[in-house]
């Protein structure tokens, strides 16, 4: 899998190419359906599939506000190379490159640096000053600069899917249903860091607290079963537990930063203090609760535990 970080970093020597635009924040099956329609292009024309996503996202520089990101550049790289593309071009979004006319940014990236063949893009595609340029726009511009395009709905089983409507999901801590439009469960990455260690000292259950990147795409605050593994696993490691996963401010304890912690199911000799992890959120078990002792905590805990061990089927 090649990368190049800007238009810059393409080799010169690249040749023609089936080119995929977007965002492609989740690579969601919508997502999937466009690079299946891609990586089609490209066998039939004999050519590489080169994705072009873009860093930050677009909305964090034109209205200041980034949305929730529900995958991180790595982890975009590495799913859609696991859907068909041998390349991906990380373009950075500036406010340069927003300024551009729709016409440039096709000639200077499309054209001078992929020499794309064909292009393939979401229906509802914009791009250049002020979103001027759409599918209609950029079909123009293919017959201009000799590349086809394909404008693919971003549909799965017949429903529309859109990253918005993921996080909406995930606010909710509908992590099963926003897995159906992901194609998979939703994943956050962190290395594993000291906490108030209430979990191995005071409740019996020792939790991975997980510092995450700003703008991480965190269910909503409740309990959930998942998936605790270790990004990268030395020979003869485990990487994989399955886990009680908790996301929420401790209300309990008076708690007022949100976290996220799991707890690998029945394991207390984990020592993973500065281990870069993933959590995969597979279900949702409860809210947020605020209990009166102690007690009623590890009692609702255990039960938690217990509800995790029969989704995930743990013996």
């Amino acid at each position: 899998m090649r990368r190049w970080d800007g238009p810059e970093g393409v080799p010169s020597e690249w040749g023609r190419s089936v080119v995929a635009v977007g965002v492609f924040d989740g690579v969601h099956r919508g997502h999937q359906a466009l690079l299946a329609t891609a990586v089609e292009r490209g066998r039939a024309l004999d050519l590489p599939v080169v994705v072009v996503t873009f860093d930050p996202h677009p909305e964090a520089v034109l209205r200041g506000v980034a949305p929730a990101v529900l995958t991180p550049v790595e982890r975009r790289i590495a799913l859609v190379e696991e859907y068909g593309a041998d390349a991906v071009c990380v373009m950075p979004f500036t406010k340069d490159l927003s300024a551009r006319t729709p016409e440039e940014f096709v000639r200077a990236l499309l054209v001078d640096r992929l020499h794309a063949a064909a292009v393939v893009v979401g229906e509802d595609f914009r791009f250049g000053h002020r979103a001027a340029g759409d599918l209609g726009v950029l079909t123009e511009l293919g017959v201009e600069y000799d590349f086809s395009v394909d404008g693919v709905a971003l549909v799965a089983d017949g429903e529309t899917i859109t990253s918005t409507r993921v996080r909406a999901l995930l606010g909710e801590g509908a992590v099963a249903e926003a897995a159906e439009l992901l194609g998979r469960p939703h994943r956050v990455e962190g290395e594993i860091v000291h906490g108030a260690a209430r979990g191995r000292e005071l409740l019996g259950f020792p939790t991975a607290n997980m510092d995450l990147a700003p703008h991480t795409a965190v269910p909503g605050d409740g309990v959930y079963a998942g998936w605790l593994s270790r990004v990268e696993s030395a020979a003869g490691h485990e990487s994989l537990w399955p886990a009680a996963i908790s996301v929420g401010s401790n209300p309990t304890f008076d708690g007022a930063e949100r976290t996220v912690e799991a707890y690998a199911l029945d394991r207390d000799d984990l020592d993973l203090y500065g281990v870069r992890m993933t959590v995969d959120f597979t279900a949702r078990i409860r809210g947020q609760e605020r209990f009166d002792s102690i007690d009623d905590l590890i009692v609702a805990m255990r039960r938690d535990v217990d509800r995790c061990r029969e989704i995930l089927v743990v013996d």
